[in-house]
Protein backbone atom coordinates (compact mmCIF):
# COMPACT_ATOMS: atom_id res chain seq x y z
CA UNK A 1 0.00 0.00 0.00
CA UNK A 2 1.33 3.84 -1.02
CA UNK A 3 1.04 6.11 1.69
CA UNK A 4 -0.49 9.29 0.52
CA UNK A 5 1.10 12.93 0.69
CA UNK A 6 -0.94 13.99 3.89
CA UNK A 7 0.19 10.79 5.38
CA UNK A 8 4.05 10.33 5.03
CA UNK A 9 4.65 14.37 4.62
CA UNK A 10 8.13 15.06 3.34
CA UNK A 11 9.69 18.63 2.49
CA UNK A 12 11.74 19.62 -0.54
CA UNK A 13 14.93 17.94 -0.32
CA UNK A 14 13.07 14.45 0.54
CA UNK A 15 13.83 14.54 4.68
CA UNK A 16 11.03 13.96 6.94
CA UNK A 17 8.39 16.83 7.21
CA UNK A 18 8.88 17.93 11.28
CA UNK A 19 12.54 16.19 12.13
CA UNK A 20 14.01 17.76 9.16
CA UNK A 21 16.12 14.59 8.70
CA UNK A 22 17.07 12.23 5.77
CA UNK A 23 17.05 7.69 6.46
CA UNK A 24 20.93 7.93 6.78
CA UNK A 25 21.17 11.20 9.05
CA UNK A 26 20.80 8.77 12.38
CA UNK A 27 21.97 5.78 13.76
CA UNK A 28 20.52 2.69 15.11
CA UNK A 29 20.77 3.78 18.78
CA UNK A 30 18.83 6.84 19.24
CA UNK A 31 19.46 8.93 22.66
CA UNK A 32 16.33 11.63 23.44
CA UNK A 33 16.18 14.25 25.72
CA UNK A 34 13.55 16.81 25.74
CA UNK A 35 15.98 20.55 26.23
CA UNK A 36 17.64 21.05 22.69
CA UNK A 37 20.58 22.69 24.53
CA UNK A 38 21.07 19.48 25.98
CA UNK A 39 21.85 17.91 22.69
CA UNK A 40 25.14 19.84 22.42
CA UNK A 41 25.54 18.73 26.38
CA UNK A 42 25.90 15.08 25.01
CA UNK A 43 27.73 15.27 21.77
CA UNK A 44 30.34 16.96 22.96
CA UNK A 45 31.75 13.73 24.24
CA UNK A 46 31.54 11.93 21.17
CA UNK A 47 35.36 11.59 19.31
CA UNK A 48 33.58 13.33 16.14
CA UNK A 49 30.19 14.79 15.30
CA UNK A 50 29.35 13.81 11.82
CA UNK A 51 25.64 15.99 11.08
CA UNK A 52 24.30 18.74 12.88
CA UNK A 53 20.39 19.21 11.82
CA UNK A 54 17.64 21.35 13.46
CA UNK A 55 14.16 22.19 12.74
CA UNK A 56 11.93 23.56 15.93
CA UNK A 57 12.50 21.63 18.25
CA UNK A 58 14.15 18.87 17.00
CA UNK A 59 17.63 19.18 16.85
CA UNK A 60 19.81 16.21 16.18
CA UNK A 61 23.84 15.42 16.30
CA UNK A 62 24.74 12.35 14.90
CA UNK A 63 27.90 11.11 16.10
CA UNK A 64 30.70 8.70 16.22
CA UNK A 65 32.09 7.61 20.46
CA UNK A 66 34.22 4.79 20.94
CA UNK A 67 33.41 3.25 17.79
CA UNK A 68 29.88 3.54 17.82
CA UNK A 69 27.25 5.67 15.75
CA UNK A 70 24.96 7.21 17.65
CA UNK A 71 22.56 10.38 17.30
CA UNK A 72 20.79 12.55 20.06
CA UNK A 73 18.16 13.96 19.43
CA UNK A 74 16.01 16.44 21.29
CA UNK A 75 11.83 15.86 21.58
CA UNK A 76 10.77 19.06 23.39
CA UNK A 77 8.19 18.25 26.40
CA UNK A 78 5.20 16.08 26.16
CA UNK A 79 3.87 12.63 24.80
CA UNK A 80 2.51 15.01 22.09
CA UNK A 81 5.54 15.99 20.54
CA UNK A 82 7.23 12.51 21.33
CA UNK A 83 4.41 10.86 19.20
CA UNK A 84 5.86 12.84 16.22
CA UNK A 85 9.59 11.92 17.39
CA UNK A 86 8.81 8.35 17.52
CA UNK A 87 7.14 7.92 13.98
CA UNK A 88 9.21 9.98 12.16
CA UNK A 89 11.82 8.11 13.61
CA UNK A 90 10.49 4.40 12.32
CA UNK A 91 9.30 6.03 9.00
CA UNK A 92 13.18 6.84 8.32
CA UNK A 93 14.78 3.44 9.14
CA UNK A 94 11.24 1.26 8.01
CA UNK A 95 9.43 3.36 5.38
CA UNK A 96 11.14 3.77 1.73
CA UNK A 97 10.51 7.68 1.33
CA UNK A 98 10.65 6.94 -2.95
CA UNK A 99 8.02 4.34 -3.19
CA UNK A 100 6.64 5.91 -0.19
CA UNK A 101 5.74 2.51 1.34
CA UNK A 102 6.78 0.07 4.25
CA UNK A 103 9.54 -1.86 3.96
CA UNK A 104 9.00 -5.86 4.13
CA UNK A 105 12.24 -5.63 6.22
CA UNK A 106 12.10 -3.93 9.41
CA UNK A 107 15.17 -2.51 11.35
CA UNK A 108 15.29 -2.33 15.53
CA UNK A 109 16.35 1.16 16.81
CA UNK A 110 17.74 1.30 20.77
CA UNK A 111 15.99 4.60 21.91
CA UNK A 112 17.18 6.07 25.24
CA UNK A 113 15.85 8.76 27.17
CA UNK A 114 18.37 10.62 29.53
CA UNK A 115 15.97 13.30 31.58
CA UNK A 116 15.45 15.03 34.66
CA UNK A 117 12.34 14.05 36.72
CA UNK A 118 11.05 14.66 40.73
CA UNK A 119 10.58 11.76 42.88
CA UNK A 120 7.32 11.34 44.61
CA UNK A 121 8.94 8.65 47.65
CA UNK A 122 10.82 10.37 50.46
CA UNK A 123 13.78 7.54 50.47
CA UNK A 124 14.71 9.10 46.78
CA UNK A 125 17.45 10.98 47.06
CA UNK A 126 18.37 14.08 44.96
CA UNK A 127 20.73 13.64 42.41
CA UNK A 128 20.58 9.78 41.99
CA UNK A 129 19.71 8.01 38.74
CA UNK A 130 16.26 5.80 37.98
CA UNK A 131 15.57 3.07 35.79
CA UNK A 132 12.11 3.27 34.91
CA UNK A 133 10.90 0.13 34.65
CA UNK A 134 7.22 0.67 33.96
CA UNK A 135 5.85 3.72 32.68
CA UNK A 136 1.96 4.85 33.58
CA UNK A 137 0.74 7.40 31.45
CA UNK A 138 -1.86 10.13 31.89
CA UNK A 139 -1.42 11.66 28.56
CA UNK A 140 -4.07 9.30 26.70
CA UNK A 141 -1.58 8.92 23.63
CA UNK A 142 -1.03 5.17 23.59
CA UNK A 143 -5.53 5.33 23.62
CA UNK A 144 -5.16 6.35 19.89
CA UNK A 145 -3.54 3.15 18.57
CA UNK A 146 -3.85 -0.68 19.24
CA UNK A 147 -2.50 -0.68 21.94
CA UNK A 148 -3.95 -3.43 24.34
CA UNK A 149 -1.86 -6.31 23.96
CA UNK A 150 1.25 -4.30 25.21
CA UNK A 151 -0.84 -2.79 27.92
CA UNK A 152 -0.39 -3.87 31.65
CA UNK A 153 -4.35 -3.46 32.52
CA UNK A 154 -4.16 -4.60 36.03
CA UNK A 155 -1.74 -2.15 37.54
CA UNK A 156 -4.05 0.73 35.39
CA UNK A 157 -6.94 -0.56 36.84
CA UNK A 158 -5.80 -0.73 40.83
CA UNK A 159 -4.35 2.53 40.23
CA UNK A 160 -7.68 4.36 39.07
CA UNK A 161 -9.73 2.62 41.89
CA UNK A 162 -7.16 3.65 44.77
CA UNK A 163 -7.07 7.57 42.99
CA UNK A 164 -10.83 7.90 42.42
CA UNK A 165 -9.33 8.77 39.18
CA UNK A 166 -11.55 11.03 37.32
CA UNK A 167 -14.05 9.99 34.35
CA UNK A 168 -13.13 13.22 32.96
CA UNK A 169 -9.56 12.26 32.51
CA UNK A 170 -7.80 10.11 29.71
CA UNK A 171 -7.55 6.41 31.48
CA UNK A 172 -4.00 5.73 32.25
CA UNK A 173 -2.25 3.11 30.51
CA UNK A 174 1.07 1.17 31.94
CA UNK A 175 3.89 0.06 29.71
CA UNK A 176 7.00 -1.76 30.66
CA UNK A 177 10.54 -1.10 29.66
CA UNK A 178 12.67 -2.96 27.47
CA UNK A 179 14.30 -5.35 29.96
CA UNK A 180 17.24 -6.75 27.38
CA UNK A 181 18.32 -3.04 26.60
CA UNK A 182 17.77 -2.15 30.48
CA UNK A 183 20.63 -4.38 31.46
CA UNK A 184 23.40 -2.34 29.59
CA UNK A 185 22.88 0.41 32.35
CA UNK A 186 22.55 -1.23 35.46
CA UNK A 187 25.33 -0.98 38.10
CA UNK A 188 24.99 0.03 41.90
CA UNK A 189 24.50 3.48 41.06
CA UNK A 190 21.04 2.47 39.19
CA UNK A 191 17.56 1.97 41.08
CA UNK A 192 14.48 0.95 39.08
CA UNK A 193 11.14 2.47 39.37
CA UNK A 194 7.57 3.60 37.75
CA UNK A 195 7.45 6.94 36.19
CA UNK A 196 4.32 8.41 35.71
CA UNK A 197 4.19 10.37 32.71
CA UNK A 198 2.17 13.44 33.20
CA UNK A 199 -0.01 15.82 30.49
CA UNK A 200 1.73 19.03 32.11
CA UNK A 201 3.82 20.58 34.64
CA UNK A 202 2.30 22.66 37.03
CA UNK A 203 -1.26 21.30 37.76
CA UNK A 204 -0.95 17.84 36.33
CA UNK A 205 1.84 17.45 38.84
CA UNK A 206 0.28 19.00 42.09
CA UNK A 207 1.69 22.68 41.35
CA UNK A 208 -0.16 25.33 42.60
CA UNK A 209 0.73 29.19 41.02
CA UNK A 210 -3.02 30.97 40.93
CA UNK A 211 -5.12 28.20 39.65
CA UNK A 212 -7.05 25.30 42.27
CA UNK A 213 -6.39 22.21 41.62
CA UNK A 214 -9.13 19.59 40.51
CA UNK A 215 -7.90 17.21 43.39
CA UNK A 216 -5.42 18.59 45.69
CA UNK A 217 -4.78 15.14 47.42
CA UNK A 218 -3.81 13.44 43.60
CA UNK A 219 -0.30 13.52 44.28
CA UNK A 220 -0.46 11.94 48.15
CA UNK A 221 -2.67 9.33 46.24
CA UNK A 222 -0.11 8.55 43.60
CA UNK A 223 2.52 8.24 46.29
CA UNK A 224 0.58 5.96 48.68
CA UNK A 225 -0.61 3.87 45.58
CA UNK A 226 0.65 0.13 45.54
CA UNK A 227 0.47 -2.57 43.19
CA UNK A 228 2.22 -5.59 45.11
CA UNK A 229 5.34 -4.31 45.53
CA UNK A 230 5.40 -1.59 42.62
CA UNK A 231 4.94 2.03 43.91
CA UNK A 232 5.59 4.75 41.53
CA UNK A 233 8.89 6.78 42.13
CA UNK A 234 9.05 9.64 40.13
CA UNK A 235 6.93 11.87 37.67
CA UNK A 236 8.16 13.27 34.13
CA UNK A 237 6.27 14.41 31.04
CA UNK A 238 7.69 11.57 28.09
CA UNK A 239 8.20 7.67 29.14
CA UNK A 240 5.41 6.46 28.65
CA UNK A 241 4.80 8.01 25.14
CA UNK A 242 8.32 6.80 24.17
CA UNK A 243 7.55 3.47 26.01
CA UNK A 244 4.74 2.68 24.24
CA UNK A 245 5.36 3.92 20.54
CA UNK A 246 8.57 1.78 20.60
CA UNK A 247 7.06 -1.71 21.82
CA UNK A 248 4.21 -0.96 18.84
CA UNK A 249 6.48 0.07 16.53
CA UNK A 250 9.52 -3.25 17.42
CA UNK A 251 12.07 -0.87 18.95
CA UNK A 252 13.61 -1.25 22.40
CA UNK A 253 13.55 1.64 24.95
CA UNK A 254 15.01 2.62 28.54
CA UNK A 255 14.33 5.65 30.14
CA UNK A 256 17.17 6.84 32.23
CA UNK A 257 16.12 9.35 34.95
CA UNK A 258 18.29 12.05 37.28
CA UNK A 259 15.91 12.75 40.25
CA UNK A 260 16.53 16.96 40.30
CA UNK A 261 13.81 17.10 42.92
CA UNK A 262 11.75 15.19 45.76
CA UNK A 263 8.59 16.54 45.92
CA UNK A 264 7.69 14.42 49.33
CA UNK A 265 10.38 16.15 50.98
CA UNK A 266 10.71 19.49 49.00
CA UNK A 267 14.31 19.04 48.00
CA UNK A 268 15.78 20.49 44.90
CA UNK A 269 19.36 19.46 43.87
CA UNK A 270 22.08 22.18 44.51
CA UNK A 271 23.96 21.62 40.97
CA UNK A 272 21.61 20.24 38.62
CA UNK A 273 23.79 20.90 35.85
CA UNK A 274 26.38 18.69 37.30
CA UNK A 275 23.95 15.89 38.31
CA UNK A 276 22.55 15.71 34.60
CA UNK A 277 26.24 15.80 33.05
CA UNK A 278 27.35 12.91 35.32
CA UNK A 279 24.03 10.64 33.96
CA UNK A 280 25.12 11.86 30.58
CA UNK A 281 28.55 10.59 30.58
CA UNK A 282 27.13 7.47 32.42
CA UNK A 283 24.69 6.31 29.82
CA UNK A 284 27.56 7.03 27.34
CA UNK A 285 29.91 4.91 29.16
CA UNK A 286 27.26 2.15 29.34
CA UNK A 287 26.39 2.38 25.47
CA UNK A 288 29.48 2.49 24.08
CA UNK A 289 30.75 -0.75 26.41
CA UNK A 290 31.14 -3.71 24.04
Amino acid sequence: MQLGPSELILNADGSIYHLNLLPEDIADTIITVGDPDRVADVSQYFDSIKLRKGKREFLTHTGILNGKRISVISTGIGTDNIDIVLNELDALVNVDFEKRSVKSHKTRLDIVRIGTSGAIQSDIETDSFLISEFAMGFDGLLHTYQSDKIQHKAISEAFVKHTNWSSDKSIPYVVKYDENLAEQFLSNRIRFGATATNIGFYGPQGRKLRLELADDSLNNKITSFKYDSLKITNLEMETSGIYGLSKLLGHRAVSMNCILANRVTGEFSKNPQKAVDSLIQYTLQKLTIF
